[in-house]
């Protein structure tokens, strides 16, 4: 995937103290990003399967049914 270019604010204390860590800004900024994305999709998820959950499907009983000998 290409990467794409992007700015943000940041607090210019806690810019000081990720660069006195060591802390690489970018890097950081990109798995901030990543984990926020998997966490949205998650909840998408489930609200997703709250809005229309699981039911049972009676026609898998005589689809199993076929592979019995």
């Amino acid at each position: 995937m290409a990467p794409t270019r992007t700015t943000f604010t940041l607090d210019s204390e806690l810019a000081l103290q990720a660069q006195g860590l060591g802390i690489n800004i970018s890097a950081a900024a990109r798995k901030g990003v990543a984990d926020a994305v998997r966490t949205a999709m998650a909840q998408a998820d489930r609200d997703a399967y709250l809005r229309a959950p699981e039911r049972p499907d009676s026609g898998w009983v005589q689809a199993e049914s076929w592979g019995t000998p």
